[in-house]
C-alpha cells in the first residue's frame, strides 16, 4: 500500500474551505442538471467544480472518483458527498449528497403515483410503447461505453463473457459474480502487469484551484471517530426497518423491501444498470412486486428525472407498497415504501465515503484495490449485457418460455409474439443513440413521441 503522509494540508476539521452558504447554492445548481446517468452528471460536477470555479484540482477530482467508482453505490453522488466533505466537513457532505438527489425522490415519487393511477390510460400505455425500447438502446449503449472503457485486456473480454453466461444461463447470484471478479481480477493483476493502467488527468486552464492536486484533508483517520461514523450511520441505517417491523410486523411488505434493498445497496457495483438484473430478478419471480414489463418502465421514468438511475428501487417499492398495502391506504403505503427504500439505499453511500474518506486521503495508487476494480468493472459489462437481454426479452416479446435443464435456467423468446412496434422503435431509438448521438433525454423524447403516435393510431383503428 503505498501512502502519502505530507503535502499541504486542506479544511481544517472546524472551518470550511468555502462558506457553506456559498456551497449549498452550488451543490443545488448542480442538483437540477444530473440528467442523463453517471456520466452526465459527474461531467457537470467537473465543469463546475474544476473548471469554473476551480475549488478543486483536476487530479484530486479524478482520484476522489476512482474511489467512489471501486465503492458499491451510484459513483456521482457519492463523488459529490466525497467533495461537500472536502469543502465543508462532514456537514457538506451531508448537504452535497442529499441536495444531488432530492430533486430526483420528488419527482420520481410524482411520476409513480401517475403511472399506478394513470398506467391503464391508452395515452400513458402509448407512451411506454415508445419509451420502453428506448431504454434497450440506451442499456446497449451502456454496454459498449464499460466495455471500451474496462475491457483493455482479452483476459478481461473472458471474464466480462463468463460473468454474461454465468448470469444468463447458469443463474448465478449477482452478488457471487461481482465477488469473483474481484477476485480474478486482483489474481490476474499479479501476473499481467498493466492490467489496471491509470487515468490521464486532463489540463485545465486557469487560477491555482482551493484544493491541489497534492492535497490531504487535515481530518486524521482514527479509531475513535470511524467507530462513532460507522456506529451513527448503522443505526441510521436500520432506524426506519426496525420501525416497520414494530409498527407493520416482521413479514410486512416495508420490512421485506428495506431488508433487500439494504442488501443491494452493498453489491451496487458497477452502477444502476449492473444492479437492475439482480433487482428485477428478485422483484418479480421472487417478491412479485412488479409484473415483468414494469421493471423496464420504472427505468424509463428514472431516466428522465434528475439524480442517480438506482432511484429506479423507489418506483419499485412504490408500485409494490401501492398493490399490497397491508390494511394501510394504498397511497400512504406506497409512499412510506418509497420513502424508507430510498433512505435504505443512499444512507450506505454516505457511510461509506463518511468512514473511508479519511484513510483514502493517504492512499495514492494501491494496486490491489486498482486490479480487483478492474476486474469487476469487466464483469459489470457481462452484467449490463444480461439487463439488456431481460429487457429485450420483456419487451419486444409478449410471450417467453422457462427452460430449465440441469444446471441450466434461462427464457428464449416465443418468435410468434414478437411485437413489432416495440421492435421498430428499438430500431430508432438505437438509430439514434449510435449513428445520430443524441442524449439520452433527446432520444427517450423522440421514441415516446413515436409511441403515443403508434399508440394513438391503434387505438382509433
Amino acid at each position: 500500500m503505498s501512502t502519502q503522509d505530507d503535502g499541504p494540508a486542506i479544511a481544517a476539521a472546524n472551518r470550511d474551505v468555502i462558506p457553506l452558504r456559498e456551497a449549498t447554492k452550488a451543490w443545488f445548481h448542480i442538483s437540477l442538471q444530473t440528467f442523463g446517468g453517471p456520466a452526465g452528471q459527474i461531467a457537470v460536477m467537473q465543469r463546475t467544480l474544476v473548471d469554473e470555479k476551480r475549488w478543486i484540482g483536476q487530479q484530486r477530482f479524478l482520484f476522489a472518483l476512482s474511489y467512489c467508482t471501486l465503492l458499491p453505490g451510484p459513483e456521482a453522488q457519492q463523488l459529490a458527498t466525497y467533495v461537500g466533505w472536502l469543502l465543508n466537513g462532514t456537514k457538506g457532505a451531508l448537504i452535497a449528497g442529499v441536495l444531488f438527489i432530492l430533486p430526483g425522490v420528488v419527482a420520481l415519487l410524482a411520476l409513480s403515483g401517475i403511472y399506478v393511477a394513470f398506467g391503464d390510460t391508452t395515452l400513458v400505455e402509448s407512451l411506454f410503447l415508445g419509451l420502453a425500447p428506448a431504454v434497450i438502446a440506451i442499456v446497449v449503449q451502456a454496454v459498449t461505453r464499460v466495455a471500451k472503457k474496462g475491457l483493455t485486456h482479452p483476459a478481461l473480454v473472458g471474464l466480462a463473457v463468463s460473468a454474461f453466461v454465468a448470469l444468463t444461463i447458469f443463474s448465478v447470484p449477482f452478488p457471487a459474480v461481482v465477488a469473483v471478479a474481484a477476485l480474478i481480477g486482483w489474481l490476474l493483476g499479479r501476473t499481467i502487469p498493466d492490467l489496471a493502467r491509470p487515468r490521464a488527468a486532463a489540463q485545465t486552464d486557469g487560477p491555482p484551484p482551493l484544493i491541489s492536486d497534492d492535497a490531504l484533508h487535515a481530518e486524521r483517520p482514527s479509531g475513535r471517530r470511524a467507530a462513532l461514523v460507522l456506529a451513527v450511520g448503522l443505526a441510521l441505517w436500520a432506524a426506519p426497518v426496525v420501525a416497520a417491523a414494530l409498527l407493520f410486523g416482521h413479514s410486512s411488505i416495508y420490512v421485506d423491501q428495506g431488508l433487500f434493498f439494504s442488501g443491494a445497496a452493498v453489491v451496487t457495483f458497477g452502477g444502476a444498470y449492473a444492479v437492475l438484473a439482480y433487482v428485477a430478478q428478485q422483484a418479480v419471480n421472487v417478491y412479485g412486486w412488479l409484473a415483468p414489463g414494469e421493471m423496464v418502465r420504472g427505468l424509463a421514468l428514472a431516466e428522465t428525472t434528475p439524480g442517480p438511475l438506482i432511484m429506479v428501487v423507489q418506483f419499485v417499492a412504490f408500485v409494490g407498497a401501492y398493490r399490497a398495502p397491508g390494511g394501510l391506504d394504498p397511497w400512504l403505503a406506497a409512499t412510506i415504501a418509497a420513502l424508507l427504500v430510498t433512505w435504505v439505499t443512499f444512507v450506505p453511500c454516505f457511510l461509506f465515503i463518511l468512514l473511508g474518506a479519511p484513510y483514502v486521503e493517504r492512499l495514492r495508487g494501491n494496486r490491489a484495490l486498482s486490479t480487483a476494480l478492474t476486474g469487476i468493472t469487466a464483469a459489470v459489462v457481462g452484467v449490463i449485457a444480461n439487463l439488456a437481454v431481460y429487457f429485450a426479452l420483456h419487451t419486444l416479446f409478449a410471450d417467453t418460455n422457462r427452460v430449465t435443464a440441469g444446471p441450466l435456467d434461462f427464457e428464449y423468446p416465443v418468435l410468434e409474439s414478437i411485437q413489432w412496434a416495440s421492435l421498430a422503435i428499438t430500431a430508432l431509438g438505437c438509430a439514434l443513440v449510435f449513428w445520430r448521438g443524441w442524449s439520452v433525454l433527446r432520444t427517450l423524447g423522440a421514441c415516446a413521441a413515436t409511441g403515443i403516435v403508434v399508440g394513438l393510431l391503434r387505438a382509433a383503428l
